[in-house]
């Protein structure tokens, strides 16, 4: 039996970034499948009345700079040696996330997610300014003009709109977000677990 890790997803989210770039080795040992669903982080937040990180650890003395110890213990381990901050951060990805939906609508999801993860968190580039947008867009060998066009559909928005409130239905609180089956896990540090209960359903390792 194929397994499936459910990753909702969205661009904004640095902890998304390593997470997806994290997960392959685990793809290969269960041979599990990904579904990457679109959400607004930002609406997750504000549905849920949760708060960044940043924003959130802010009054707390030393834990922010803990969080960033561990972001750098993360990608050590992981050996994610392309991960720079992102110098606008925070972005806002509500255009780029519409284009995902429209790219995995018209077939092109895996790459379009390479365009945003490393224009992101790997170039710095500021992704919600639609001319730096349009321009990766088309650097990856994509049709800026078609695609900003279709992310700007009633039928795209309500799709991303739909995604991040059944998101919230679900109990998600922040991302990223895993679910295998019904179970859900949130953020990085729960990938472990994630495997397990791949194991748990039956996922094997991939044949050789």
């Amino acid at each position: 039996m194929t397994a499936t890790i459910e990753f909702l997803f969205d661009f904004a989210s640095p902890n998304v970034y390593l997470a997806y770039r994290a997960l392959p080795p685990i793809l290969q040992r269960t041979g599990a499948t990904l579904e990457i669903t679109p959400c607004l982080l930002g609406g997750i937040f504000k549905a849920s009345n949760n708060q960044s990180p940043v924003v959130a650890f802010a009054p707390v003395k030393g834990k922010v700079e803990y969080e960033m110890l561990e972001i750098r213990r993360f990608v050590t381990r992981n050996r994610i040696d392309k991960f720079r901050l992102n110098p606008h951060f925070p972005v806002n990805t509500l255009m780029l996330m519409r284009g995902l939906v429209g790219a995995q609508e018209r077939g092109y999801e895996a790459k379009y997610l390479e365009m945003g993860l490393k224009g992101m968190w790997e170039e710095g580039l500021k992704l919600d300014d639609p001319e730096v947008l349009a321009v990766a867009i088309d650097a990856a060998e994509l049709d800026s003009v078609s695609l900003m066009a279709l992310a700007q559909t009633e039928a795209i928005k309500q799709k991303l709109a739909d995604y991040t409130a059944k998101a919230v239905e679900r109990g998600v609180f922040g991302l990223p977000a895993f679910f295998v089956g019904k179970e859900m896990f949130w953020g990085k540090e729960r990938l472990g677990q994630v495997e397990e209960a791949l194991q748990a359903v039956g996922a094997g390792p991939a044949e050789a």
